[in-house]
């Protein structure tokens, strides 16, 4: 019999395989699979006490005796492959399981199951007919082998297919279930990591700066197709710069709605539907409509769970409802505000420019290393970018990120490859200077060489307030995150952005291998 609510915490057993559809819908995972439900189940207060999932490399539909399969079972650090072998080896060796469940089962050591995608009248059995036997609920999904549960007798608390479900929230359905039998409270742990419990509420979950760097590779795809597109010959891509732009906010809602409800799949369909109904309101429209669909999704799922909505079913309609509601608000509501405040910011920038292009310039560059070690640029100025990308494909704080970061770090890294203080920093230099050169981003590679010697850091300084006056000086605008050669075919002044970006680079390297040899002499001294 099962224990009573003073014995302690509720025990489960998860039990099943990756299925035939499963497989296709999160079932080739089992680790985060598994993991998922053990997260959701810690949120619920109740222990995991055993595991026995066989996973296949294929979908069960197609399997047969030969299929290479792994058995999954609980062991002290948490669920983990422990057999291996042929599925019908790997069946054998569960079934060894299969007893000791029912067994644990009957002596009330387990007080209900997880079924996913289980084999009720075969490798899990016996587990299953002594739930039946003994009143012992259980939750799950699988169309078919729930019927079969069912049939047998297991008192099944919650149950769905698997279509148009994810890993995160079967798992919600399955403690929901349970929960609810054992009168249990319960609040849905959406997320994945170590912070996830004390960040429950979605609303917690809105970072504008993770939001903005997970969207950066749509922006750097547009920013490539628009200097492809100047190179003589391949202007007939210059409609696909044009559509890229118009699908910005897409992107950046999907990325809103995906991280703010934690839903992966679910979450992302929700935000591209949001996106889509928020485009005309620009970057930031879509920034908003997606983490209005991710908020709502997060509490949509809970709400159609905790009213015994399949799992299915709580799926399609948060995924579709939430993005939609989200995509509206922005529709008929915020577009025109979300737009004029995009609109503002591009020509804020630019009248701060026409105001002094020469101060301007020199000051953003002067501030983006302090912005970058403090922590601001992440916050501040990348989205600045972006929005300024969102609105024209070029950004003058993108053309100062190239010129007073990428560049001054190349100059560091390479006169410390040239000259370096030590022989153990020329490989580390050279390392740096590689990915700054041919990607455009890991500035980060300067950080020992400018905390090492502050003249070196004064240099950088002083070189990207150089590079920047340039910049404003021509009225060059571009974007960082590309190899070094790419800026200035994008650049508002091809020329300008050139002068600036080799001005930068120089400076550094001078001052930097200045440094080093000043050092070299005082150690020889």
């Amino acid at each position: 019999m099962a224990q009573s609510p003073g014995d302690g915490p509720k025990r489960v057993a998860i039990i099943g395989s990756s299925g035939g559809n499963l497989h296709s819908h999160g079932g080739d995972d089992p680790a985060r699979l598994l993991a998922d439900i053990a997260r959701q189940l810690d949120a619920a207060g109740i222990e995991l006490a055993a595991v026995q999932f066989v996973a296949a490399q294929s979908s069960m539909d197609h399997a047969s005796d030969d299929t290479a399969a792994t058995l999954w079972t609980l062991e002290p650090a948490g669920p983990a492959p422990t057999a291996q072998g042929s599925l019908s080896e790997v069946n054998e060796t569960a079934g060894e399981h299969d007893e000791r469940l029912a067994q644990s089962l009957r002596s009330g050591e387990i007080d209900g199951l997880i079924l996913v995608s289980a084999d009720p009248s075969g490798t899990n059995g016996k587990a299953v007919a002594a739930a039946a036997e003994v009143r012992a609920p259980a939750s799950g999904t699988g169309g078919t082998s729930l019927a079969t549960a069912q049939a047998l007798g297991v008192d099944l608390v919650a149950g769905s297919g698997t279509t148009g479900t994810t890993s995160a929230t079967r798992a919600v359905s399955y403690v929901s279930g349970l929960a609810r039998r054992w009168g249990l409270k319960y609040r849905p742990v959406i997320g994945s990591g170590p912070s996830t419990v004390a960040e429950g509420s979605p609303w917690r979950r809105i970072s504008i700066r993770g939001i903005m760097v997970g969207s950066i590779p749509a922006f750097i795809a547009m920013a490539l197709v628009l200097a492809i597109s100047k190179i003589p010959g391949l202007d007939f891509l210059s409609p696909v710069f044009d559509t890229l732009m118009e699908g910005l906010p897409i992107v950046v809602a999907a990325v809103a709605a995906r991280r703010v409800s934690g839903l992966g799949e679910v979450g992302l369909v929700a935000g591209a539907v949001a996106g889509i109904l928020s485009a005309q309101g620009g970057i930031l429209g879509g920034l908003v409509g997606g983490v209005l669909a991710g908020v709502l999704a997060s509490y949509l799922l809970t709400w159609t769970l905790a009213h015994r909505f399949p799992a299915t079913t709580a799926n399609i309609v948060t995924g579709g409802l939430a993005g939609l509601l989200g995509g509206l608000v922005v529709h008929f509501a915020l577009a025109p505000l979300t737009s004029a405040i995009g609109d503002g910011v591009k020509t804020g920038i630019e009248a701060l420019v026409e105001f002094n292009p020469l101060l301007a310039g020199a000051v953003a560059g002067l501030v983006m290393w302090p912005a970058i070690i403090g922590g601001v640029y992440h916050a501040v100025i990348l989205p600045l970018v972006l929005v300024e990308m969102g609105e024209k494909g070029h950004s003058f704080f993108g053309a100062i990120d190239m010129v007073g970061l990428v560049m001054v770090s190349l100059g560091i890294t390479l006169a410390n490859v040239v000259l370096p203080r030590s022989s153990g920093e020329r490989a580390l230099a050279a390392s740096g200077a590689a990915v700054n050169f041919g990607f455009g981003t890991f500035v980060e590679a300067a950080y020992p060489f400018l905390f090492a010697d502050k003249r070196v850091f004064a240099g950088a300084l002083l070189s990207a307030a150089a590079g920047g006056a340039l910049v404003g000086w021509t009225g060059s605008e571009a974007t960082a995150y590309l190899p070094a050669f790419v800026p200035p075919f994008i650049a508002t002044n091809k020329l300008g952005m050139a002068l600036a970006m080799v001005v930068a680079c120089a400076c550094a390297f001078a001052v930097t291998a200045l440094a080093n040899l000043h050092h070299r002499r005082k150690q020889r001294a």
